[in-house]
């Protein structure tokens, strides 16, 4: 009986793509050398079972289609084409402008050791009142985090503020 392999395409989640094209993994870390990180087992468990191909490329800051289309290539798949998201810059919020950010978390040292923050994180949130704010800091955009607070009633902006820093605000809507 041989076992259906995923399609690669945006919706993709990196675990699925992991274990069904083994030999595609090469090729993620090269587009994004931040994945380099899910050799890491714990975050192999974690931030792989629940980030898609598009929050991939977004923490990789690669265009999604090329990002798809690389590892398809890589498995030996046809090109396919891809809508490229709107690229427009997001002017900062109201809301982060005037906010009182009352926890402040850098995540970087807990990363790099392979402790993926949702679960810290998450939970810390529950504790904000209106107009208070938390501040995430990350080597990289914590997309599928993001996703997971938005989908709790969370409203979120993220900014880039260098190569190794990203910024995410999160606060009660």
């Amino acid at each position: 009986m041989t076992t259906e392999k995923c399609d690669i395409t945006p919706n993709t989640i990196v675990g699925d793509l992991l274990r069904d094209y083994p030999e595609v993994e090469d090729k993620l870390v090269e587009a994004a050398p931040v994945f380099n990180k899910l050799k890491n087992p714990v975050l192999r468990k974690t931030v792989a079972k629940v980030a898609t191909l598009k929050q991939a490329a977004q923490i990789a800051g690669v265009p999604v289609a090329i990002l798809i289309n690389k590892l398809r290539e890589a498995a030996n798949m046809e090109q396919i084409q891809i809508e490229q998201d709107s690229t427009e810059k997001i002017v900062k919020p109201d809301w982060v402008e005037r906010g009182n950010i009352t926890i402040e978390y850098d995540a970087s040292l807990d990363i790099e050791n392979g402790l993926y923050p949702a679960a810290k994180v998450t939970k810390e949130i529950m504790s904000l009142n209106d107009g208070e704010i938390y501040l995430l800091i990350a080597p990289f955009l914590p997309a599928p985090l993001i996703k997971i607070v938005e989908e709790k009633g969370y409203r979120t902006y993220s900014e880039k503020k260098n190569e190794t820093t990203w910024y995410t605000f999160i606060s009660k809507r």
